[in-house]
């Protein structure tokens, strides 16, 4: 039964906990939203309302976007494409902010943490509400410090335009993406941390796939390889392993597949001390090295592709990597499966990767590509299929 029909959001929570594979109870979903099981069993009763907040949580929960649940808000997408002006807006005051109130430090350190934390879950129409004021007020509090907070205010300035950018990049904002990236550069500097500045290269490499500038892009983390700092700390070592990732996937692109293999080898042995965490704003660890080689194998294409098949077949991206990795790794799959002819988990790869991402997979181009391709090839199975793509826009 369409969801359509139960009428309400509280209808459409329960609708959407009911089909879940297996289904699940409204104490589940009361954990797994962090909402009291009373909230869950008033709000699908129609008894209260529901929050922004709470809105948020039980979608996530569920795995589908927030605009689902409730049919007279926007569409995510469509949010987050009307705050894009002001995310530019907000940028074009970095180095002459209006007067205003700054919160001390610590509590902008706290709410640039939770931005970099709803960037790594995919949670890009959070970032677009809270975003553009925080700039402002953490371009105020920069051009206010005294010399002994500026440099950290510098670093906070990096990682809040790296959740900015985040969501100028996935939703194709290609020149709010660089514009980011070049502010990236000219904040780290003043932060005077040889390992930011490599971050910051890491990120970089979006223009170069934005302008399919495969082989210079590979040029450019070379050469933020030979200045980053000797992998002798943990940190150091997930940055220059998170570089060496990057580059892989950069080389595969380039089809210069020695390359690719190189990086990956260098990434592999780096990772193998570590433990998977979040370093430097981003994931690396032995579960990433391994995303990234299919990636990688997918970007080689051809006689590569089998490679990212039997990776999956071996072994599967655990819950508590980023939301926007493992997302990242079945679409990738997805694509793989259908190269090879299976379609069917093709699809299925599809919407687990919708499942855990909602808002990045929607977003990211292949998968447009190949849902627009599956729905070519299953005609006869189409009802299914045709909502998805009517979902990620493929139709």
């Amino acid at each position: 039964m369409p969801a359509g029909n139960h009428g309400g959001v509280g209808g459409r929570i329960a609708y959407y906990r009911s089909v879940m594979r297996p289904k699940m109870t409204q104490q589940q979903l009361s954990d797994a939203a962090c909402v009291s099981l009373g909230t869950i069993r008033k709000i699908e009763r129609g008894e209260r309302g529901v929050s922004d907040s709470t809105l948020e949580a039980v979608a996530g929960a569920l795995g589908v976007d927030p605009h689902r649940l409730r049919s007279d808000r926007e569409p995510a997408h469509t949010t987050v494409r009307d705050a894009l002006p002001g995310m530019s807006a907000a940028l074009a005051t970095y180095d002459c902010p209006d007067d205003g109130p700054v919160r001390p430090v610590h509590e902008l350190r706290a709410a640039v943490e939770e931005a970099a934390q709803w960037r790594l879950a995919a949670q890009y129409t959070r970032i677009v509400r809270r975003l553009p004021d925080l700039l402002t007020e953490l371009a105020r509090a920069y051009h206010q410090a005294s010399a002994h907070e500026r440099a950290e205010l510098a670093r906070l300035l990096v990682s809040a335009y790296r959740s900015a950018d985040a969501v100028a990049y996935k939703f194709g904002a290609r020149d709010l993406s660089a514009r980011l990236v070049d502010l990236m550069r000219w904040a780290v500097p003043e932060a005077g941390d040889p390992l930011l500045t490599a971050s910051v290269a890491y990120v970089r490499t979006e223009t170069f796939f934005a302008a399919r500038a495969h082989s210079p892009g590979l040029r450019a983390l070379e050469q933020a390889l030979d200045a980053a700092p000797a992998p002798t700390q943990p940190a150091q070592i997930a940055t220059r392993g998170s570089l060496h990732m990057r580059a892989a996937v950069i080389a595969g692109r380039a089809s210069s597949a020695t390359d690719a293999q190189t990086h990956l080898d260098e990434a592999r042995t780096l990772a193998d001390q570590l433990t998977e965490d979040v370093y430097y704003g981003t994931a690396f660890g032995p579960d990433s090295v391994r995303i990234h080689e299919v990636s990688v194998a997918v970007s080689l294409g051809d006689a590569y592709v089998g490679r990212a098949l039997d990776l999956a077949r071996e072994w599967k991206p655990p819950v508590d990597l980023p939301a926007e990795r493992r997302s990242g790794f079945y679409i990738e799959l997805g694509r793989a499966q259908l190269w090879s002819g299976q379609v069917d988990h093709a699809f299925e790869s599809l919407k687990v990767a919708r499942r855990i991402a909602p808002q990045h997979t929607r977003e990211h181009p292949w998968v447009r590509e190949d849902a627009a391709t599956l729905r070519r090839l299953k005609r006869a199975d189409s009802e299914t299929l045709t909502s998805f793509a009517e979902w990620c826009t493929a139709i």
